[in-house]
């Protein structure tokens, strides 16, 4: 028997349809520059508004607005901290391919 051989897997096409939206809508989640940037910038902790603005160099205003796509998705959460809402990456998904990425495109060295 060849080892190589494809497994016969019954295949739900209907499931796989509605994985393919989800990993649609996650990836273009992702597909913008900054809130790679973003994410890639949280691999490293919790970081707050301020210092995702000052990282990126753009407003706080910029930085809320990429944070709440990111909130509504599930990709990041925040937690209350005073006057402070510290990020993190929440989603699985989303750490382990950030954990990718940062790997190729963010880390410096």
């Amino acid at each position: 028997m060849d080892s190589h051989a494809p497994i016969a897997v019954a295949i739900d096409a209907e499931a796989m349809r509605a994985s393919a939206d989800e990993a649609s809508e996650f990836l273009k989640s992702l597909g913008n520059r900054h809130r790679l940037l973003i994410l890639c910038h949280l691999v490293e902790g919790e970081k707050s508004v301020g210092q995702l603005a000052e990282f990126l160099k753009v407003r706080d205003s910029t930085v809320s607005q990429h944070l709440s796509l990111l909130r509504r998705e599930r990709i990041v959460a925040g937690r209350r901290d005073g006057q402070t809402i510290w990020y993190r990456i929440e989603s699985d998904a989303a750490r382990q391919m950030m954990d990718v990425l940062y790997g190729h495109f963010c880390a410096t060295g």
